[in-house]
Protein backbone atom coordinates (compact mmCIF):
# COMPACT_ATOMS: atom_id res chain seq x y z
CA UNK A 1 0.00 0.00 0.00
CA UNK A 2 1.51 3.37 -0.77
CA UNK A 3 0.15 6.79 0.49
CA UNK A 4 1.09 9.64 -2.49
CA UNK A 5 1.92 12.62 -0.37
CA UNK A 6 5.25 14.63 -0.40
CA UNK A 7 6.30 14.74 3.32
CA UNK A 8 8.73 12.06 3.61
CA UNK A 9 8.22 12.18 7.92
CA UNK A 10 4.55 11.39 6.76
CA UNK A 11 5.48 8.89 4.46
CA UNK A 12 7.40 6.79 7.86
CA UNK A 13 4.13 7.69 9.34
CA UNK A 14 2.13 5.44 7.09
CA UNK A 15 4.75 2.34 6.69
CA UNK A 16 4.58 2.18 9.71
CA UNK A 17 0.90 2.02 9.68
CA UNK A 18 0.83 -0.39 7.36
CA UNK A 19 3.16 -2.74 9.37
CA UNK A 20 1.41 -3.07 11.80
CA UNK A 21 -2.15 -3.75 9.55
CA UNK A 22 -0.06 -6.86 9.01
CA UNK A 23 -0.43 -7.87 12.96
CA UNK A 24 -3.58 -9.24 14.14
CA UNK A 25 -4.64 -6.68 17.23
CA UNK A 26 -8.09 -7.63 18.18
CA UNK A 27 -8.75 -6.32 21.57
CA UNK A 28 -7.28 -8.98 23.80
CA UNK A 29 -4.71 -10.83 21.18
CA UNK A 30 -1.74 -7.96 21.20
CA UNK A 31 0.90 -10.16 22.42
CA UNK A 32 2.44 -9.72 18.90
CA UNK A 33 1.79 -6.28 18.17
CA UNK A 34 2.91 -5.93 21.63
CA UNK A 35 6.10 -7.83 20.73
CA UNK A 36 6.55 -6.09 17.50
CA UNK A 37 7.02 -2.43 19.40
CA UNK A 38 9.70 -4.33 21.67
CA UNK A 39 11.22 -5.07 18.76
CA UNK A 40 11.34 -1.81 16.94
CA UNK A 41 12.47 0.17 19.91
CA UNK A 42 15.40 -2.12 20.10
CA UNK A 43 15.97 -1.80 16.76
CA UNK A 44 15.86 2.30 17.16
CA UNK A 45 18.29 1.72 20.29
CA UNK A 46 15.98 2.71 22.37
CA UNK A 47 15.18 2.16 26.25
CA UNK A 48 11.97 0.33 26.37
CA UNK A 49 9.63 -1.92 28.97
CA UNK A 50 7.19 -4.29 28.40
CA UNK A 51 4.96 -4.72 31.61
CA UNK A 52 3.20 -7.97 32.45
CA UNK A 53 0.13 -6.64 31.04
CA UNK A 54 1.36 -6.39 27.71
CA UNK A 55 1.59 -2.33 27.64
CA UNK A 56 4.58 -1.28 25.80
CA UNK A 57 6.75 2.08 27.60
CA UNK A 58 9.61 3.30 25.00
CA UNK A 59 11.80 6.31 25.72
CA UNK A 60 13.58 8.76 23.95
CA UNK A 61 15.87 11.30 25.22
CA UNK A 62 15.09 15.38 24.68
CA UNK A 63 17.06 16.63 21.40
CA UNK A 64 19.67 19.37 22.05
CA UNK A 65 18.65 22.36 23.86
CA UNK A 66 15.36 20.35 24.99
CA UNK A 67 16.97 18.21 27.47
CA UNK A 68 15.78 19.98 30.35
CA UNK A 69 12.08 20.45 29.26
CA UNK A 70 9.15 19.32 30.60
CA UNK A 71 8.82 15.69 29.46
CA UNK A 72 5.76 14.44 27.04
CA UNK A 73 4.00 11.21 27.14
CA UNK A 74 2.73 10.45 23.88
CA UNK A 75 -0.28 7.99 23.93
CA UNK A 76 -2.84 5.61 22.13
CA UNK A 77 -3.69 2.12 22.05
CA UNK A 78 -2.64 -0.86 20.10
CA UNK A 79 -5.49 -2.75 19.86
CA UNK A 80 -8.57 -2.07 17.45
CA UNK A 81 -12.30 -3.35 17.13
CA UNK A 82 -12.83 -6.01 14.59
CA UNK A 83 -15.68 -5.80 12.82
CA UNK A 84 -16.16 -6.80 9.49
CA UNK A 85 -19.31 -7.32 6.63
CA UNK A 86 -20.80 -10.79 7.03
CA UNK A 87 -19.92 -11.31 3.43
CA UNK A 88 -16.25 -10.54 3.93
CA UNK A 89 -13.96 -13.74 4.71
CA UNK A 90 -11.34 -12.67 6.97
CA UNK A 91 -9.91 -14.22 9.84
CA UNK A 92 -9.05 -11.39 12.49
CA UNK A 93 -6.50 -13.84 14.31
CA UNK A 94 -3.82 -14.28 11.76
CA UNK A 95 -5.13 -12.41 8.37
CA UNK A 96 -3.57 -8.67 7.82
CA UNK A 97 -5.99 -5.72 7.21
CA UNK A 98 -6.02 -4.97 3.86
CA UNK A 99 -5.36 -1.48 2.60
CA UNK A 100 -6.69 0.44 0.09
CA UNK A 101 -6.60 4.17 -0.97
CA UNK A 102 -10.03 6.27 -2.25
CA UNK A 103 -8.64 10.21 -2.92
CA UNK A 104 -8.26 11.41 0.11
CA UNK A 105 -8.92 8.51 2.40
CA UNK A 106 -7.35 5.31 3.69
CA UNK A 107 -9.75 2.09 3.85
CA UNK A 108 -9.41 -1.28 4.70
CA UNK A 109 -11.46 -3.78 2.32
CA UNK A 110 -14.37 -5.07 3.98
CA UNK A 111 -13.25 -5.13 7.83
CA UNK A 112 -12.61 -2.34 10.37
CA UNK A 113 -9.59 0.11 9.89
CA UNK A 114 -7.81 -0.20 13.25
CA UNK A 115 -7.24 3.50 12.36
CA UNK A 116 -8.85 4.16 15.86
CA UNK A 117 -5.92 4.04 17.34
CA UNK A 118 -3.43 2.26 15.17
CA UNK A 119 -2.47 5.71 13.69
CA UNK A 120 -1.14 7.06 16.97
CA UNK A 121 1.40 4.24 16.79
CA UNK A 122 2.26 4.93 13.68
CA UNK A 123 2.73 8.32 14.89
CA UNK A 124 4.82 7.68 17.88
CA UNK A 125 7.04 5.15 16.03
CA UNK A 126 7.72 7.93 13.51
CA UNK A 127 9.02 10.37 16.28
CA UNK A 128 10.87 7.68 17.82
CA UNK A 129 12.58 7.00 14.44
CA UNK A 130 13.01 10.48 13.15
CA UNK A 131 16.74 11.91 14.85
CA UNK A 132 15.72 15.87 13.17
CA UNK A 133 12.34 16.55 14.71
CA UNK A 134 12.85 18.74 18.16
CA UNK A 135 11.16 17.37 20.91
CA UNK A 136 11.41 17.59 25.10
CA UNK A 137 12.17 13.79 26.28
CA UNK A 138 9.79 11.40 25.08
CA UNK A 139 7.93 8.63 27.07
CA UNK A 140 5.64 6.95 24.30
CA UNK A 141 3.15 4.42 25.75
CA UNK A 142 0.92 1.86 23.84
CA UNK A 143 -1.74 0.05 25.91
CA UNK A 144 -4.00 -2.71 25.65
CA UNK A 145 -7.50 -3.31 25.15
CA UNK A 146 -9.05 -0.16 25.12
CA UNK A 147 -11.36 -0.61 23.28
CA UNK A 148 -13.12 -3.13 25.86
CA UNK A 149 -12.21 -2.81 28.95
CA UNK A 150 -8.70 -0.49 29.54
CA UNK A 151 -7.61 -2.71 31.23
CA UNK A 152 -4.03 -1.48 30.09
CA UNK A 153 -4.21 1.97 31.16
CA UNK A 154 -5.90 0.45 34.60
CA UNK A 155 -2.49 -1.70 35.47
CA UNK A 156 0.07 1.19 34.12
CA UNK A 157 2.46 1.79 36.48
CA UNK A 158 3.03 5.19 36.96
CA UNK A 159 5.98 5.28 38.81
CA UNK A 160 7.41 4.53 35.71
CA UNK A 161 6.66 8.00 34.27
CA UNK A 162 8.98 11.16 34.41
CA UNK A 163 6.59 13.03 31.72
CA UNK A 164 4.45 16.18 32.90
CA UNK A 165 2.57 16.70 29.91
CA UNK A 166 0.08 13.82 28.36
CA UNK A 167 -0.76 13.57 24.51
CA UNK A 168 -3.41 11.16 23.94
CA UNK A 169 -3.76 10.90 19.80
CA UNK A 170 -7.22 8.91 19.97
CA UNK A 171 -9.32 11.80 19.25
CA UNK A 172 -10.97 11.97 15.45
CA UNK A 173 -11.43 15.38 14.34
CA UNK A 174 -9.17 17.71 13.16
CA UNK A 175 -8.68 21.25 14.83
CA UNK A 176 -10.69 19.89 18.18
CA UNK A 177 -8.48 19.82 21.46
CA UNK A 178 -10.18 17.69 23.95
CA UNK A 179 -9.91 18.20 27.49
CA UNK A 180 -12.86 15.99 29.32
CA UNK A 181 -14.22 12.75 28.54
CA UNK A 182 -16.96 10.31 30.11
CA UNK A 183 -16.59 7.71 32.42
CA UNK A 184 -17.84 4.16 31.79
CA UNK A 185 -19.10 0.77 32.99
CA UNK A 186 -19.81 -2.37 31.25
CA UNK A 187 -23.19 -4.24 32.17
CA UNK A 188 -24.01 -7.92 31.69
CA UNK A 189 -27.35 -9.37 32.16
CA UNK A 190 -28.18 -13.25 32.19
CA UNK A 191 -30.73 -14.76 31.56
CA UNK A 192 -30.71 -18.54 32.01
CA UNK A 193 -32.10 -20.94 29.50
CA UNK A 194 -34.97 -22.79 30.22
CA UNK A 195 -36.79 -25.32 27.43
CA UNK A 196 -40.08 -26.36 26.71
CA UNK A 197 -40.86 -29.67 24.26
CA UNK A 198 -42.15 -28.49 21.09
CA UNK A 199 -44.93 -30.80 20.43
CA UNK A 200 -47.22 -29.49 17.98
CA UNK A 201 -46.32 -28.97 14.00
CA UNK A 202 -44.65 -25.92 13.68
CA UNK A 203 -42.52 -24.44 11.08
CA UNK A 204 -39.22 -22.24 12.55
CA UNK A 205 -38.40 -18.95 10.32
CA UNK A 206 -35.27 -16.49 10.50
CA UNK A 207 -36.21 -13.36 11.17
CA UNK A 208 -33.26 -10.81 10.46
CA UNK A 209 -32.57 -6.93 10.72
CA UNK A 210 -29.72 -5.64 8.65
CA UNK A 211 -28.66 -2.66 6.59
CA UNK A 212 -28.14 -0.34 9.63
CA UNK A 213 -24.85 1.92 9.97
CA UNK A 214 -23.62 1.38 12.87
CA UNK A 215 -20.69 3.27 14.81
CA UNK A 216 -19.40 4.26 17.70
CA UNK A 217 -20.99 3.85 20.87
CA UNK A 218 -20.24 7.03 22.34
CA UNK A 219 -19.16 9.22 19.71
CA UNK A 220 -22.04 8.63 17.12
CA UNK A 221 -24.87 7.80 19.65
CA UNK A 222 -25.30 11.59 19.11
CA UNK A 223 -26.64 10.31 15.74
CA UNK A 224 -29.48 8.42 16.88
CA UNK A 225 -29.07 5.55 14.43
CA UNK A 226 -30.98 2.25 14.65
CA UNK A 227 -29.98 -0.45 17.05
CA UNK A 228 -30.38 -4.00 15.60
CA UNK A 229 -30.64 -5.53 19.27
CA UNK A 230 -32.89 -2.88 20.45
CA UNK A 231 -35.06 -3.16 17.00
CA UNK A 232 -35.62 -7.00 17.08
CA UNK A 233 -36.63 -6.47 21.02
CA UNK A 234 -39.58 -4.00 18.85
CA UNK A 235 -39.95 -6.83 16.44
CA UNK A 236 -40.20 -9.15 19.18
CA UNK A 237 -42.84 -7.39 21.31
CA UNK A 238 -44.84 -6.29 18.26
CA UNK A 239 -45.56 -10.07 17.21
CA UNK A 240 -47.00 -10.97 20.71
CA UNK A 241 -48.48 -7.73 21.80
CA UNK A 242 -52.59 -8.68 21.48
CA UNK A 243 -52.14 -12.12 20.60
CA UNK A 244 -51.21 -10.76 17.31
CA UNK A 245 -48.74 -14.19 16.86
CA UNK A 246 -48.60 -16.94 18.93
CA UNK A 247 -44.76 -17.78 18.39
CA UNK A 248 -41.86 -19.87 20.35
CA UNK A 249 -38.41 -18.04 20.80
CA UNK A 250 -35.31 -20.63 19.91
CA UNK A 251 -32.47 -18.13 19.84
CA UNK A 252 -31.56 -14.55 19.31
CA UNK A 253 -27.93 -13.32 18.61
CA UNK A 254 -27.00 -9.46 17.75
CA UNK A 255 -23.62 -7.31 17.88
CA UNK A 256 -20.21 -8.13 18.27
CA UNK A 257 -18.78 -5.39 20.72
CA UNK A 258 -21.08 -3.51 22.94
CA UNK A 259 -18.83 0.21 22.36
CA UNK A 260 -20.21 -0.37 18.69
CA UNK A 261 -23.74 0.08 17.94
CA UNK A 262 -24.70 -3.09 16.09
CA UNK A 263 -25.71 -3.38 12.16
CA UNK A 264 -27.19 -6.73 12.68
CA UNK A 265 -29.13 -9.03 14.86
CA UNK A 266 -31.26 -12.23 14.11
CA UNK A 267 -33.46 -14.56 16.25
CA UNK A 268 -35.15 -17.75 15.20
CA UNK A 269 -39.00 -18.35 15.69
CA UNK A 270 -41.86 -21.01 15.47
CA UNK A 271 -44.97 -20.35 14.51
CA UNK A 272 -47.86 -22.68 13.65
CA UNK A 273 -48.02 -23.35 10.01
CA UNK A 274 -51.59 -21.24 9.40
CA UNK A 275 -49.87 -18.48 10.58
CA UNK A 276 -47.13 -17.52 7.88
CA UNK A 277 -49.09 -15.16 6.14
CA UNK A 278 -50.11 -13.49 8.93
CA UNK A 279 -46.43 -13.33 9.86
CA UNK A 280 -45.18 -11.89 6.46
CA UNK A 281 -47.87 -9.29 6.65
CA UNK A 282 -46.87 -8.20 10.40
CA UNK A 283 -42.62 -8.04 9.13
CA UNK A 284 -43.94 -5.66 6.18
CA UNK A 285 -45.61 -3.54 8.56
CA UNK A 286 -43.14 -3.15 11.05
CA UNK A 287 -41.06 -2.30 8.38
CA UNK A 288 -42.37 0.42 7.16
CA UNK A 289 -42.32 1.73 10.42
CA UNK A 290 -38.75 1.61 10.54
CA UNK A 291 -38.49 2.56 6.81
CA UNK A 292 -40.16 5.61 8.34
CA UNK A 293 -38.48 6.03 11.85
CA UNK A 294 -34.90 5.85 10.44
CA UNK A 295 -35.09 7.58 6.68
CA UNK A 296 -32.64 10.32 7.86
CA UNK A 297 -30.11 7.90 10.08
CA UNK A 298 -30.18 4.96 8.37
CA UNK A 299 -31.94 4.54 4.99
CA UNK A 300 -30.86 1.19 4.53
CA UNK A 301 -32.31 -0.50 6.86
CA UNK A 302 -33.73 -4.07 6.58
CA UNK A 303 -35.73 -6.74 8.20
CA UNK A 304 -36.63 -9.84 6.68
CA UNK A 305 -38.20 -13.07 7.58
CA UNK A 306 -37.35 -16.16 5.63
CA UNK A 307 -38.19 -20.18 6.05
CA UNK A 308 -35.80 -22.03 7.93
CA UNK A 309 -34.48 -25.63 6.42
CA UNK A 310 -34.00 -26.26 10.43
CA UNK A 311 -36.29 -28.25 12.59
CA UNK A 312 -36.63 -27.61 16.66
CA UNK A 313 -38.18 -29.72 18.60
CA UNK A 314 -37.87 -27.20 22.07
CA UNK A 315 -37.91 -24.08 21.95
CA UNK A 316 -37.39 -21.49 25.28
CA UNK A 317 -39.86 -21.76 27.76
CA UNK A 318 -42.51 -18.58 27.79
CA UNK A 319 -40.91 -17.37 30.91
CA UNK A 320 -37.80 -16.64 29.54
CA UNK A 321 -39.06 -15.87 26.25
CA UNK A 322 -40.64 -12.94 28.19
CA UNK A 323 -37.36 -11.84 30.43
CA UNK A 324 -35.94 -11.38 26.85
CA UNK A 325 -38.44 -9.21 25.76
CA UNK A 326 -38.44 -6.91 28.63
CA UNK A 327 -34.71 -6.39 28.76
CA UNK A 328 -34.47 -5.72 24.51
CA UNK A 329 -37.43 -3.01 25.63
CA UNK A 330 -37.23 -1.39 28.93
CA UNK A 331 -33.64 -1.40 30.12
CA UNK A 332 -31.86 2.01 29.58
CA UNK A 333 -31.06 2.50 26.15
CA UNK A 334 -29.50 5.07 23.70
CA UNK A 335 -29.14 8.99 25.08
CA UNK A 336 -30.05 9.58 28.67
CA UNK A 337 -29.24 13.32 29.56
CA UNK A 338 -27.28 15.91 27.68
CA UNK A 339 -25.01 18.27 29.19
CA UNK A 340 -26.15 21.48 30.36
CA UNK A 341 -22.72 22.93 30.63
CA UNK A 342 -21.48 22.01 26.91
CA UNK A 343 -23.54 22.69 23.80
CA UNK A 344 -24.74 19.34 22.08
CA UNK A 345 -22.32 17.00 24.54
CA UNK A 346 -24.26 13.88 25.29
CA UNK A 347 -23.68 13.36 28.65
CA UNK A 348 -24.83 9.66 29.54
CA UNK A 349 -26.41 7.02 27.37
CA UNK A 350 -26.12 3.12 27.80
CA UNK A 351 -25.78 1.11 24.37
CA UNK A 352 -26.91 -2.81 23.95
CA UNK A 353 -24.20 -3.98 21.96
CA UNK A 354 -24.50 -8.14 22.12
CA UNK A 355 -27.19 -10.16 22.65
CA UNK A 356 -25.79 -13.79 22.39
CA UNK A 357 -27.57 -17.13 22.93
CA UNK A 358 -24.97 -18.91 24.85
CA UNK A 359 -24.93 -23.22 26.13
CA UNK A 360 -26.55 -22.16 29.12
CA UNK A 361 -28.14 -19.00 28.60
CA UNK A 362 -28.78 -15.54 27.04
CA UNK A 363 -26.26 -13.12 27.53
CA UNK A 364 -26.87 -8.97 27.21
CA UNK A 365 -23.85 -6.55 27.16
CA UNK A 366 -24.18 -2.41 27.23
CA UNK A 367 -21.82 -0.03 27.75
CA UNK A 368 -22.99 2.48 30.28
CA UNK A 369 -21.01 6.13 29.66
CA UNK A 370 -21.42 9.59 31.82
CA UNK A 371 -19.40 12.71 32.14
CA UNK A 372 -20.90 13.08 36.02
CA UNK A 373 -19.83 10.65 38.24
CA UNK A 374 -23.29 10.58 40.11
CA UNK A 375 -25.40 9.99 36.70
CA UNK A 376 -23.46 6.97 35.98
CA UNK A 377 -24.38 5.43 39.31
CA UNK A 378 -27.81 6.45 38.63
CA UNK A 379 -28.16 4.51 35.18
CA UNK A 380 -26.38 1.10 37.06
CA UNK A 381 -28.83 1.76 39.64
CA UNK A 382 -31.28 1.88 37.73
CA UNK A 383 -30.42 -1.56 35.81
CA UNK A 384 -30.33 -3.25 38.91
CA UNK A 385 -33.57 -2.29 40.20
CA UNK A 386 -35.46 -3.40 36.67
CA UNK A 387 -33.21 -6.33 36.79
CA UNK A 388 -34.26 -7.22 40.03
CA UNK A 389 -37.78 -6.86 39.28
CA UNK A 390 -37.18 -8.94 35.90
CA UNK A 391 -35.63 -11.65 38.16
CA UNK A 392 -32.45 -11.90 35.92
CA UNK A 393 -28.82 -11.27 36.64
CA UNK A 394 -27.01 -8.10 36.43
CA UNK A 395 -23.18 -7.79 36.64
CA UNK A 396 -21.57 -4.68 36.30
CA UNK A 397 -17.74 -4.75 35.25
CA UNK A 398 -14.59 -2.69 33.62
CA UNK A 399 -15.65 0.15 35.26
CA UNK A 400 -13.85 3.14 34.35
CA UNK A 401 -13.42 7.12 35.70
CA UNK A 402 -14.53 9.69 33.70
CA UNK A 403 -12.08 12.56 32.84
CA UNK A 404 -12.21 15.80 34.58
CA UNK A 405 -11.70 19.27 32.87
CA UNK A 406 -8.43 21.12 34.14
CA UNK A 407 -9.56 24.30 32.89
CA UNK A 408 -6.80 26.81 31.61
CA UNK A 409 -4.06 24.06 32.15
CA UNK A 410 -0.90 24.86 30.86
CA UNK A 411 -0.51 22.44 28.01
CA UNK A 412 -3.96 23.35 26.70
CA UNK A 413 -2.84 26.97 26.38
CA UNK A 414 0.63 25.50 24.16
CA UNK A 415 -1.80 23.61 22.48
CA UNK A 416 -4.35 26.31 21.44
CA UNK A 417 -1.34 28.57 20.74
CA UNK A 418 0.36 26.04 18.71
CA UNK A 419 -2.88 25.94 16.88
CA UNK A 420 -3.26 29.21 15.99
CA UNK A 421 0.32 29.81 15.01
CA UNK A 422 -0.24 27.13 12.68
CA UNK A 423 -3.60 28.18 10.93
CA UNK A 424 -4.06 31.52 11.80
CA UNK A 425 -7.80 30.00 14.00
CA UNK A 426 -8.77 28.83 17.73
CA UNK A 427 -9.25 25.34 17.52
CA UNK A 428 -11.99 24.01 19.05
CA UNK A 429 -12.30 23.17 22.89
CA UNK A 430 -14.24 19.69 23.37
CA UNK A 431 -15.41 16.77 25.68
CA UNK A 432 -16.02 13.65 24.75
CA UNK A 433 -19.25 11.34 25.33
CA UNK A 434 -16.76 8.58 24.40
CA UNK A 435 -14.14 6.74 26.56
CA UNK A 436 -10.45 7.64 26.40
CA UNK A 437 -7.54 6.89 28.60
CA UNK A 438 -6.38 10.41 29.70
CA UNK A 439 -8.65 9.82 33.17
CA UNK A 440 -6.63 6.78 34.42
CA UNK A 441 -3.14 8.47 33.23
CA UNK A 442 -3.82 11.13 35.11
CA UNK A 443 -4.42 9.42 38.14
CA UNK A 444 -1.58 7.01 38.10
CA UNK A 445 0.94 10.02 36.93
CA UNK A 446 0.47 12.77 39.82
CA UNK A 447 0.62 16.05 38.76
CA UNK A 448 0.39 15.38 34.71
CA UNK A 449 -1.70 17.59 32.84
CA UNK A 450 -3.40 16.09 29.55
CA UNK A 451 -5.35 16.39 25.96
CA UNK A 452 -6.28 15.04 23.35
CA UNK A 453 -6.00 14.96 19.54
CA UNK A 454 -6.51 13.59 16.31
CA UNK A 455 -6.57 13.32 12.57
CA UNK A 456 -10.31 13.28 10.92
CA UNK A 457 -11.77 9.49 11.27
CA UNK A 458 -15.07 8.47 9.85
CA UNK A 459 -16.91 5.64 10.75
CA UNK A 460 -14.79 4.15 13.31
CA UNK A 461 -15.56 0.38 14.72
CA UNK A 462 -17.37 -0.16 11.59
CA UNK A 463 -16.63 -1.91 8.09
CA UNK A 464 -16.90 1.70 6.53
CA UNK A 465 -13.88 3.12 8.74
CA UNK A 466 -11.74 5.32 6.83
CA UNK A 467 -9.13 8.30 7.77
CA UNK A 468 -8.20 11.18 5.92
CA UNK A 469 -4.62 11.48 4.81
CA UNK A 470 -4.54 15.13 4.42
CA UNK A 471 -6.24 15.63 7.99
CA UNK A 472 -3.25 13.43 9.32
CA UNK A 473 -0.39 15.35 7.31
CA UNK A 474 -1.65 18.63 8.99
CA UNK A 475 -2.21 16.81 12.63
CA UNK A 476 1.40 15.10 12.17
CA UNK A 477 2.85 18.82 11.60
CA UNK A 478 0.58 20.32 14.77
CA UNK A 479 2.01 17.49 16.74
CA UNK A 480 5.15 18.24 15.95
CA UNK A 481 4.90 22.02 16.41
CA UNK A 482 3.27 21.41 19.66
CA UNK A 483 6.67 19.49 20.89
CA UNK A 484 8.68 22.16 19.60
CA UNK A 485 6.97 24.59 21.30
CA UNK A 486 7.44 22.82 24.74
CA UNK A 487 10.71 24.00 26.03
Amino acid sequence: MTVNIENPKLQLVFKYFSEISKIPRCSGNEKAISDYLVSEAKRLGLEVIQDETLNVIIKKPGTSGYENSPGVILQGHMDMVCEKNKDTVHDFTKDEIKLRVDGDYLYATGTTLGADNGIAVAMGLALLACDDIPHPPLEVVYTVNEEVSMIGAMELDGSLFKGKYIINVDSEEEGKITVSCAGGVTAVVTISKEYKEITSSKTAYNISIKGLQGGHSGMEIDKKRGNSNVLMGRVLNHLCKDGKIDYDLVSIHGGLKNNAIPREAECVILVDNKNEEILQKEISNILGIFKNEYKTSDPGVNLECTKSEETYNKALCDDVKEKIVGVLNLMPRGIQTMSADIEGLVESSTNLGVVVTNDNEIKFEFATRSSVKSLKEDLNNRMELLSKFLGINLFLEDDYPEWEYAKNSELEKICVDTYEELTGKKPEIVALHAGLECGLLIDAIKGAEAISIGPDLFDVHTPNEHLSISSTNRTWDYLVAILKNIK
